[in-house]
């Protein structure tokens, strides 16, 4: 007679929250006003106003878009907004900053959606190891959400956890 094997990690009552399912799908691109730069230092806004009315725009068409500049130079304000104005209705969104602020404001949105009070005195697994890139924002953001609602929380799988948080017995 064989043994039943029990899954003790499914009776754990243990519930995991995954952070790749909060990853907004699409392309996320770079959109570096350096290269229009005069001598990659300033401005022209002849020269960049006929960028504006001649660049096509639809290849940013569902893409999610950061718009910088890499080079320490003077850009006004407008330049930055008249770029974003041509991507509205295009990109899925617009920021200004890096790829990484583009990230972490994509993660902001999707946990900002999730009604944390459904996790109530629950037993949280954050998984911790993934394919897709998490930041560590997301990791920060989400234990502050979880932890007035949370029993415990911890992180990584749950075969192997590291406690983070227990909440005090009431």
């Amino acid at each position: 007679m064989e043994k039943e094997i029990i899954n003790k990690v499914a009776n754990s009552g243990l519930i995991n929250i995954d952070l790749e399912e909060f990853y907004s799908k699409g392309k996320r691109v770079l959109f570096d006003i350096k290269p229009l730069l005069f001598h990659e230092l300033m401005l022209k806004e002849k020269d960049f106003r006929e960028f504006i009315k001649q660049n096509d725009w639809n290849i940013y068409k569902d893409n999610y878009v950061a718009i910088t500049c890499s080079n320490d130079a003077i850009v006004p304000t407008w330049a930055f907004m008249l770029i974003a104005l041509e991507l509205e209705g295009i990109a899925k969104k617009v920021i200004f900053g890096d790829l990484e602020k583009l990230e972490t404001i994509l993660f902001e949105d999707s946990l900002n959606k999730i009604d944390y009070s459904a996790y109530q005195d629950q037993r949280i697994v954050i998984k911790g190891c993934g394919n897709l890139p998490i930041t560590k924002h997301a990791y920060i953001k989400l234990i502050s959400e979880l932890k007035p609602f949370a029993k415990s929380i911890m992180y990584g799988e749950p075969c192997s956890t590291v406690p983070l948080f227990k909440a005090k017995k009431k």
